[in-house]
C-alpha cells in the first residue's frame, strides 16, 4: 500500500500520480506513482534517447518504485500511454 503523500518527481518537481500496475504485470507491487506531466524533461529527453539506442518510437516516464525505494523509468509508447490506470 502507497502512503497517503505522493512523492515529487526528481525531473520536473511535479507531484507524482497513484498509478495502478497492470493486471498481467510480475511487478511485487500493485500500485505505483508516475510522473504523468507531459511536460517533464524526463519524459521529453525519452523519446530521442530511446530512438537513438533502439530506433523504437517510445520514451519512459519517472516512476517511484516503494519495493526498491527508487526511482525507475516506465516505458512508454505513446503520449496517453498507460494513463487509463492512473487512481484519482
Amino acid at each position: 500500500m502507497l502512503d497517503a503523500k505522493a512523492p515529487i518527481c526528481p525531473h520536473c518537481r511535479q507531484k507524482m500520480k497513484k498509478w495502478r500496475a497492470p493486471d498481467a504485470s510480475t511487478w511485487p507491487d500493485a500500485f505505483f506513482y508516475v510522473c504523468f506531466n507531459d511536460q517533464c524533461p524526463y519524459f521529453i529527453r525519452g523519446w530521442q534517447h530511446i530512438w537513438q539506442q533502439q530506433k523504437t518510437r517510445a520514451s519512459y516516464r519517472c516512476r517511484f518504485d516503494p519495493h526498491v525505494n527508487r526511482y525507475v523509468p516506465l516505458p512508454v509508447w505513446s503520449g496517453d500511454a498507460l494513463k487509463e490506470n492512473i487512481v484519482e
